[in-house]
């Protein structure tokens, strides 16, 4: 979820560094957590959310500004639905470790008692 949510930011971040500040990635980069370590190859995430986010890096810097700002517009989109849906599953599971978590310890009080 963090990733996703932080790849998202970062997107956005480009897309006022293309238009105003040309900045180059590691300097818009170096405020985010996993970004750096995207950047530099590092596969934080196996499987689908990887193909997607070595795609999203491979496509950096290969054009000119204006097809540049273009693709991230592109992306922006898809980043959302995968910041959404990680974000989803996340609260799903979270909530579900509580729940076991809390019954496991009302047994244990009964086990006790």
């Amino acid at each position: 979820m963090e990733i996703f949510a932080e790849l998202y930011e970062f997107n956005e971040q480009l897309l006022l560094n293309m238009k105003f500040s040309q900045q180059t990635l590691e300097k818009v980069a170096q405020n985010f957590k996993f970004i750096p370590e995207v950047l530099s190859g590092k596969i934080l995430l196996e499987g689908k959310d990887g193909e997607v986010i070595s795609d999203y890096v491979l496509n950096l810097g290969k054009s000119d500004a204006l097809s540049q700002i273009d693709y991230l517009n592109e992306r922006k989109a898809v980043l959302i639905k995968y910041r959404d849906e990680s974000s989803g599953e996340y609260r799903k599971y979270s909530s579900l470790y509580i729940k076991i978590f809390f019954l496991l310890g009302v047994l244990m009080a009964i086990l006790l008692a």
